[in-house]
């Protein structure tokens, strides 16, 4: 599990073809990558992935991307030079900031605008409305005041207008994270909130639960009639 509070960002180094695999290597800071063993989990702009071929001395690690993975994020899209997100596992016992994020991408959104909120102001010397056109079936799950993580970075919607969420982003944020890399048409690693996919589930049970429901003389028994 992860928080969404990104703790370093990365570069792709490569995006190879592997005995028929897709293999993505990494170049991140020796303060997370030193920290990494083979098979350990780690976030990349979002997407849960297994590290493999870890290089201390280079400060490069590679993980395999599933066709699933290829076909759910915008992984395959990135090149040599991109800016990723990382974050490793949240430890058991650390207080929980940010919000519960797996690192299952459910689908790719597209960078429409990011603005400072001062005009003309530059960097991290103001606040940014990032606007974004999120897939149809995420839509569903977003709210306003809600959570959101968007390249793996724990977010709160400030409006949401059909497929189109409006989130403000803290210079810390844009600073510190890919977004200050991203130009419209970029896309983005979107996973909504799986507490509201629970919440759903749920509400969808007790629907098909009560369409099923029949009076019996056993229930009006066990209910004191």
């Amino acid at each position: 599990m992860f928080t969404g509070l990104i703790e370093t960002t990365g570069t792709i180094r490569s995006l190879e073809d592997v005995h028929g695999l897709t293999r993505i290597t990494v170049a991140g800071p020796p303060t997370l990558v030193q920290r990494l063993h083979a098979g350990d989990s780690v976030s990349v702009s979002g997407v849960c992935l297994t590290a493999l071929d870890i290089n201390p001395d280079s400060n490069l690690f590679s993980a395999d991307l599933a066709a699933e993975t290829i076909a759910r994020t915008s992984l395959l899209r990135l090149h040599p030079g991109s800016i990723v997100n990382l974050e490793l596992p949240t430890p058991a016992g650390t207080p929980m900031g940010g919000h519960v994020v797996q690192g299952h991408v459910n689908g790719v959104g597209t960078v429409l605008s990011l603005e400072p909120l001062v005009a003309g102001a530059r960097g991290a010397a103001t606040d940014w409305w990032l606007r974004l056109n999120v897939p149809e079936e995420c839509a569903r799950y977003v709210v306003e005041k809600g959570s959101i993580t968007v390249e793996g970075i724990s977010l709160t919607v400030a409006s949401v207008e059909g497929t189109i969420v409006t989130i403000a982003i803290i210079p810390h944020t844009y600073k510190t994270t890919n977004l200050h890399t991203l130009a419209k048409g970029s896309p983005l690693n979107i996973e909504v909130d799986v507490m509201a996919k629970y919440a759903e589930r749920l509400a969808a049970s007790a629907a098909t639960e009560e369409k099923h429901f029949e009076l019996t003389v056993e229930y009006l028994i066990a209910n004191g009639y």
